[in-house]
């Protein structure tokens, strides 16, 4: 059975296999989590994303669309892998939000198993500059790993980050952690 944590902190510094990045569909280094992790991961995740970014042209929505995930080396970071997923821009939940946030989840997680990862954390994913509810997103988090973990093997241990008190107190009740 996997296990579900929960902790309030920095990703970068986590020990996990992998961490996932909310990137943006260029993969080009970005604000928030997407910008701490390639500055700690140092400037060749930069080139790494240019090359995938590079291969991937002509992709409808950009190199990474929203709801799709790739996997990179992580550099100077202590994990092996990051997975980069590209989160919706949130429009009032009318147009596909919470199922192109939930692929996010779902292909993450099948990205890290597929890699042979035991271990992944995931940022609050959408919920900084691209709007979304943070009460709405986490339910779809929550409800998307737990779905996905059902149909896969071999992740072990799954870890939600958060870098503020609102987000964590939201997943600690969905989580029923104390």
């Amino acid at each position: 059975m996997t296990k579900l944590e929960l902790i309030m902190g920095d990703i970068t510094k986590l020990d996990v296999d992998v961490i996932v990045n909310a990137a943006n569909s260029s993969l080009m280094d970005g604000g928030g989590v997407d910008g701490a992790i390639h500055r700690a991961a140092g400037p060749q995740l930069l080139e790494e994303c240019r090359k995938i970014a590079e291969e991937r042209q002509g992709i409808p929505g950009g190199p990474c669309p929203a709801g799709d995930a790739v996997i990179t080396s992580a550099y100077r970071l202590p994990c092996k892998n990051v997975i980069h997923t590209v989160g919706p821009v949130w429009y009032r939940g009318g147009q596909g939000e919470a199922e192109t946030l939930a692929s996010c989840y779902k292909n993450s997680l099948l990205l890290a198993a597929k890699a042979g990862h035991v271990s992944i954390a995931f940022p609050n994913i959408s919920t900084g500059i691209y709007g979304y509810p943070k009460d709405k997103a986490a339910v779809v988090a929550v409800e998307a790993v737990r779905k996905t973990l059902e149909m896969i093997s071999g992740i072990e241990r799954v870890v939600f980050v958060c870098f503020d008190e609102e987000n964590y107190k939201m997943y600690q009740s969905l989580l029923a952690l104390k």
